[in-house]
């Protein structure tokens, strides 16, 4: 698959809107992740304000290239029906790592910026957000048509594979 190999995380964006249908596509593409027992916790708040984006973007330090970016993704944990909480985080990454990759096969690039577990900025997206107490934020997700352009670099090492015993 291609799009892991030229996936790459882009951080400047073209100033394009993203179209409608394309948006529905990476949302479809994190429904498609695995997730424990199916649990399925993620929901997704799509952001295309350019004031929204730059509020999340000054709470969370860490999601700046939301600024310039045309679309945002907030990926979501919804916390009240989980079976296996413990899987949570593997669940929603799986989601997001979806998006990425969807985003490369459209022509789209993105970065994804962690919230979860960095509880200040947790209390201020949320607060923001407007999030019910079962719905906790679990990463931004800045996409656009990418204003840079690189080489992904191929990072398989036979240094880190391990057959049957460390």
């Amino acid at each position: 698959m291609k799009e892991i190999f030229n996936r790459f995380s882009v951080r400047r964006f073209e100033d394009k809107p993203i179209p409608d249908e394309l948006v529905v596509s990476l949302l479809k593409a994190a429904m498609q992740a695995p997730s424990a027992g199916n649990q399925q916790p993620w929901e997704f708040l799509v952001v295309t304000k350019a004031e929204t984006r730059a509020k999340i973007a000054e709470i969370c330090q860490y999601s700046k290239p939301l600024i310039g970016a045309p679309l945002g993704i907030v990926v979501l944990a919804d916390t009240s029906k989980l079976r296996f909480p413990e899987c949570l985080q593997q669940d929603l990454g799986a989601a997001s790592e979806n998006i990425l990759l969807e985003a490369v096969h459209l022509g789209l690039g993105g970065v994804w910026m962690a919230i979860m577990d960095f509880k200040p900025l947790m209390a201020g997206v949320k607060e923001y957000l407007k999030l019910p107490p079962h719905i906790e934020p679990f990463a931004t997700i800045a996409l656009g048509y990418p204003a840079e352009k690189k080489t992904p670099q191929l990072r398989y090492s036979e240094a880190k594979v391990h057959y049957e015993k460390y």
